[in-house]
């Protein structure tokens, strides 16, 4: 299988947003997390890192205003 778990990223602390995740897609206030199974959901983020290799994702939260 080819998705990856989703975490925001502080630091070197890691905190999982979503498993099996196969789309990400862009939203003007951040992004769209889909999983294999179907469940979306939205975070103010951004792409911090993909790790590919390690099915990771890396966000990085989107400060709020």
């Amino acid at each position: 299988m080819c998705e990856a778990n989703a975490y925001f990223i502080a630091g070197d602390k890691e905190e999982l947003i979503l498993e099996s995740v196969d789309k990400v897609l862009p939203q003007e206030d951040g992004l769209l997390l889909e999983d294999i199974f179907g469940h979306r959901k939205m975070v103010r983020a951004r792409i911090k890192e993909l790790s590919l290799v390690e099915h990771k994702i890396y966000l990085e939260k989107i400060d709020e205003r």
